[in-house]
């Protein structure tokens, strides 16, 4: 089963679970934006994409910009504002089992399922 975290406004997004459609794997959708991921669980997605929390961010959205960017934060503050503003987290997001990825290039979709 393949846990994919998903933005339907976001093209490689849709992109990826369109693959994953095609793919005839048993996949689960999470609209993170909806559901967004609580600390435990981005603490958890960190350790299978094996990244530290300022690569998860996704640093041109406008709320990090305005909000975070000139700040010295600690990886806990970067968890909470990813929590606080899913928004913030790249997408989208593929899980299989303990490892993950950000599946943003369907060459690497390919080779991870």
């Amino acid at each position: 089963m393949i846990k994919i975290y998903h933005n339907p406004r976001c093209g490689k997004s849709r992109s990826c679970l369109a693959f994953l459609e095609q793919s005839e794997q048993d996949y689960e959708i999470v609209k993170y934006l909806e559901q967004p991921p609580t600390e435990p669980e981005i603490v958890s997605l960190l350790q299978k994409l094996n990244k530290k929390p300022l690569e998860l961010v996704r640093q041109k959205e406008k709320i990090w910009v305005e909000q975070f960017k000139n700040k010295s934060m600690n990886d806990d503050e970067i968890i909470k504002a990813m929590v606080s503003n899913p928004i913030l987290i790249e997408r989208p997001i593929l899980i299989k089992k303990d490892k993950a990825i950000i599946g943003r290039e369907l060459d690497k979709v390919i080779a991870f399922i």
